[in-house]
C-alpha cells in the first residue's frame, strides 16, 4: 500500500523533475563520500563537485532526448547513485590517505553495475536513456580509477590509456562516420568492460610489485585492443 502511494505521488512529477531532485540529493552524497578521503579539503571536494555537475548536466541532456516511462525507476536510481560515488572518488586524486577504502568502494560500484540493468528489466523500465547513462558512468569510472592509480604513484601516466579507448573511438567517429553505426550485442564486449574496470581497481591496490602491475596492465590492454579492433573491423566491413 505504501509503495503504491509513493508511486502515485511520484507520477505527479515529470521524469525530468524526478531526475533533477535525485541529482540534487546526490550532491550531499558526493560531499559525504569525498570527505571520507580528504576531510574539508575545499579544492578536492570542489573538483569532485565540478565533475558531478558536468555529469548531472549530461544526465539531464540525455533525459530531455526522450524517456518513455512516467517513473525514473530503481535501475536509474542505482546508476545515479553510482554517478555520485564515482564523482566523489575524484576527491582523493588530489590526496588519498585511504587507498583501501577507494578499492572497497570501487568493488562495490563494479558489483552495482550489474544491478541497475536487471532492476530496469524487472520493472519494465528499460530505456535508451538508462542504457546511455549507464555507459557514460562506466566510462568515467574507468578514467577516475586510472587517475587515482597515477596520482598515488602506483603506476605511470600510461595507465590513462587503459581508460581512454572509448573516448578515442568516439573522437575517431567524428572523422570516420561509419564508426557511428550501431554494433550488434556482444557478451564478450560486456565481459571485457568488467575486466577492464577490475584491472584498474587492482592497480589501485597498494600491494602489488611492479611485475604484477605489468601483467594486469598487459591483460587489460590486450583485451581492449582485441575488443575494439574486432568492433572496428565489423563496422568497416559493414560500412556501406
Amino acid at each position: 500500500m505504501l509503495n503504491e502511494r509513493l508511486t502515485s505521488a511520484l507520477t505527479r512529477f515529470s521524469p525530468v523533475s524526478q531526475l533533477s531532485a535525485t541529482l540534487v540529493l546526490g550532491v550531499f552524497l558526493v560531499i559525504a563520500v569525498g570527505s571520507l578521503f580528504v576531510g574539508v579539503n575545499v579544492q578536492a571536494l570542489g573538483f569532485a563537485l565540478l565533475s558531478y555537475l558536468i555529469g548531472s548536466l549530461l544526465a539531464l541532456a540525455l533525459m530531455r532526448g526522450g524517456y518513455p516511462h512516467s517513473l525514473l525507476g530503481k535501475g536509474n536510481l542505482v546508476t545515479l547513485f553510482r554517478l555520485s560515488v564515482v564523482a566523489a572518488l575524484l576527491a582523493p586524486v588530489i590526496g588519498n590517505k585511504l587507498p583501501w577504502l577507494l578499492v572497497f568502494l570501487a568493488v562495490g560500484l563494479l558489483v552495482l553495475d550489474g544491478v541497475d540493468g536487471r532492476l530496469a528489466r524487472s520493472e519494465g523500465r528499460v530505456s535508451e536513456f538508462g542504457a546511455r547513462l549507464d555507459m557514460e558512468v562506466d566510462s568515467i569510472f574507468s578514467v577516475v580509477l586510472a587517475l587515482n592509480a597515477w596520482a598515488a604513484g602506483l603506476t605511470g601516466i600510461w595507465v590513462l590509456l587503459l581508460a581512454m579507448p572509448r573516448y578515442l573511438f568516439v573522437a575517431a567517429s567524428w572523422f570516420l562516420p561509419w564508426l557511428n553505426r550501431p554494433l550488434p550485442q556482444s557478451l564478450a564486449r560486456r565481459v571485457i568492460c568488467v575486466v577492464q574496470v577490475a584491472c584498474l581497481i587492482g592497480l589501485n591496490a597498494p600491494i602489488f610489485p611492479g611485475w604484477i602491475i605489468f601483467l594486469i596492465a598487459a591483460l587489460a590492454a590486450g583485451l581492449l585492443i582485441w575488443s575494439f579492433g574486432r568492433d572496428i573491423l565489423w563496422l568497416w566491413r559493414n560500412r556501406a
